[in-house]
């Protein structure tokens, strides 16, 4: 599932916002991150800092 979450609400939810360097700016951003949830709305996972090479592979395999 995608999500749009202009006013940052989910995002706070979930812990998602961030402090960042962005050329020797501190800014807040989104820290990328995957979280599987089963069909009772449980997290079962949580990858944080993910990188794209190769993360898809591992979620698969979580699943």
């Amino acid at each position: 599932m995608l999500l749009s979450d202009s006013d940052e609400v989910v995002c706070n939810l979930y812990g998602v916002l961030k402090e960042k360097n962005m050329y020797g700016k501190k800014v807040m951003g989104i820290e990328r991150s995957t979280f599987i949830i089963n069909e009772d709305g449980t997290i079962k996972k949580i990858f944080r800092k993910v990188k794209v090479d190769g993360h898809v592979d591992v979620v698969i395999r979580e699943l």
